[in-house]
């Protein structure tokens, strides 16, 4: 299994709506090169989406499935990439303080996968995955700003 922590100067909620709206996975999950649909209901328990991953002409078709689902607390996505097998992917937000500790657990689940799980697979999982945080972290960081206004500074001084 790999694991990545990150913390995430945005509240969960804010960090939930990156989450919550599967067309922009492709902004932040490192490989996906293109989000073929996303169930309207993304991401209730049963929802799909479906997506193209890879790097340059090699690239194949990915479906994740939401496997449990609790709104800015939770959610476990398991991703199939025939011919590679399946993965669990299990994402926890964490509030601290106003910010949010993300946890994402990587584990294969069949086929090859499971064959090839161990630690040069989980550290090569990890770095890709830590990538992805980093993604996630600056887009949830970027709008997060956008949305607070900062106080404008008086053009009148006061000697």
């Amino acid at each position: 299994m790999a694991r990545n922590r990150r913390l995430i100067l945005s509240s969960p909620s804010e960090v939930w709506s990156l989450l919550a709206d599967g067309h922009r996975y492709g902004e932040w999950v490192t490989g996906t090169q293109q989000v073929l649909a996303a169930d309207p209901h993304w991401p209730d328990v049963g929802a799909r989406l479906q997506v193209r991953v890879g790097v340059g002409p090699l690239a194949l078709e990915d479906t994740c499935v939401v496997r449990i689902c609790e709104p800015q607390r939770r959610l476990e996505l398991e991703a199939k990439a025939d011919p590679f097998g399946a993965a669990r992917i299990a994402i926890n937000l964490i509030p601290w303080g106003e910010h949010t500790l993300f946890v994402l657990d990587w584990h294969p689940l069949r086929a090859p996968g499971t064959r090839m799980h161990g630690l040069p697979v989980d550290y090569v999982v990890a770095i890709r995955n830590g990538m992805m945080l980093t993604k996630l972290a600056r887009i949830a960081v970027r709008e997060h700003d956008a949305l607070v206004q900062t106080p404008s500074r008086s053009s009148s001084r006061s000697w």
